[in-house]
């Protein structure tokens, strides 16, 4: 299967353009580095083309839907929801004492 999108961009744009290994120096991310990153990006890559790439035809075909109380939604929607949930992903970016991973946002929302 094709990749989501291309490693070599987005790794050019975190670590050649935005210089984001220079993060690691602060005392924030101290406990980070380039190689965690990297596991970071591959886990949320991973966990896309598993939970979330094969239900994408039927989430635009069934789109949301409000019923005047609700909001109702294709079901693989919550099921990949809750495994990026479960992963970590959602608190990826909080404290590590808040059960975060302390990331810095741009991995955080480049995992996303």
């Amino acid at each position: 299967m094709a990749p989501l999108l291309s490693r070599r961009d987005l790794d050019f744009q975190l670590y050649e353009v935005l210089d984001t290994e220079s993060l690691c120096q602060r005392d924030r991310y101290a406990e980070h580095s380039r190689e965690t990153f990297s596991q970071v990006i591959e886990a949320a890559d991973q966990l896309a083309q598993k939970s979330f790439l094969p239900h994408w035809k039927a989430v635009d075909e069934h789109e949301p839907t409000f019923d005047g109380e609700r909001v109702h939604l294709h079901p693989a929607v919550k099921e990949a929801l809750d495994a990026y949930i479960g992963a970590g992903f959602m608190a990826a970016g909080q404290d590590l004492e808040r059960g975060g991973l302390q990331l810095p946002c741009v991995i955080e929302k480049a995992a996303f």
